[in-house]
């Protein structure tokens, strides 16, 4: 039997803050794992300190309890440089709705 091939996802350093406070607030590992499209032995290497020990992310940059994995990331991440973009002019509305809609329209292709 052959092995799956790696996902090539890791934990970055922006991640270990939220996942300590993810994990802090009571998430369950599983549910934390899927949203950055990790595994839970990622999650308990973040917990042992493998990855530092910065301070956690206040609760307002959390995404909600039970995401539903990296698809759901990434669309909120679209959709908050949208909303950065929006209130600092650098983009037309124009221009932003449309990299919107690349974002929904690759969400929907790898579904």
């Amino acid at each position: 039997m052959t092995k799956a091939p790696r996902s090539g996802l890791s934990v970055s350093s922006a991640d270990v803050p939220l996942i300590l406070a993810m994990v802090a607030r009571g998430d369950r590992r599983h549910d934390i794992a899927a949203w950055f499209g990790l595994n839970q032995g990622r999650i308990a290497e973040v917990e042992d300190g493998k990855h530092g020990t910065p301070p956690i992310a206040p609760p307002s940059q959390l995404p909600p309890s039970g995401s539903p994995g990296p698809k759901a990331m990434e669309i909120r991440s679209a959709v908050e440089r949208a909303i950065a973009d929006l209130q600092s002019g650098t983009q037309a509305p124009a221009e932003i709705a449309a990299a919107l809609k690349e974002a929904a329209s690759q969400f929907d292709k790898n579904e």
